[in-house]
């Protein structure tokens, strides 16, 4: 079995967020992505701004219909911080035979990757697929790819580096959406329209439980 994993707070959840994961999951013949919300980001200390069970809600009600989407409420029912690591280690451990794992995020978050926990350990668990964000290259973290290991090319994929121990990193271009959670609540707050930023359960949902602020025009 082969899954992605795409977390994030989803604060809430848009259409850049689904394209990602639809479009990895077609190129990498994954049989589910699975979108898992952060309960308690570690680098989000003052964030999200909406409860966990309102954003697990969001992300069920934007993946809809789509069988290969999936959300995963198994960072809310864990306490304290909400760390990759142990997330991929829960997945390993409730699912047999054990999966083949995408870890799905950007340039911009994989940059930062060293001051996540005991990172070393993540690349045991899963494969990672990078995608490239706005300001941040492929060229910028290839020397990071390097000092974490990933030195030799994979022989299948120009673009695709490989570890000793078998895993790799992927790089996949997807649909540029220049969309984030940010730039949402921000229109919220001031009261401007968020139409097609997101799907219309959510943007519904998010205006009848008066989520970021109300505004019945959005």
């Amino acid at each position: 079995m082969r899954f992605g994993i795409l977390g994030g707070t989803f604060d809430p959840i848009h259409l850049g967020h689904l394209r990602t994961a639809e479009e990895v999951g077609q190129e990498l013949s994954l049989e589910k992505v699975y979108l898992i919300p952060s309960a308690s980001p570690p680098h989000k200390t003052s964030e999200p701004v909406a409860p966990f069970d309102d954003r697990l809600v969001m992300v069920q009600l934007a993946i809809g219909g789509s069988t290969r989407l999936e959300a995963l409420d198994m960072e809310g029912k864990r306490p304290g911080l909400s760390y990759s690591i142990e997330t991929l280690k829960a997945i390993h451990r409730t699912q047999q035979p054990q999966p083949e794992l995408f870890f799905i995020l950007g340039t911009d978050a994989f940059r930062e990757i060293k001051t996540w926990k005991d990172y070393q350990d993540l690349f045991d668990y899963a494969h990672f697929v990078i995608i490239e964000r706005t300001g941040v290259g492929m060229r910028e973290i290839e020397p990071l790819l390097k000092e974490l290991g990933f030195d030799t090319k994979d022989a299948k994929r120009e673009d695709a580096f490989i570890r000793p121990s078998g895993k790799s990193v992927f790089r996949v271009s997807t649909t540029l959406m220049d969309i984030s959670s940010t730039r949402i609540r921000k229109l919220i707050a001031d009261g401007k329209s968020i139409r097609f930023l997101l799907p219309d359960p959510v943007r519904n949902y998010l205006m009848d439980k008066g989520l970021y602020k109300r505004h019945a025009n959005l």
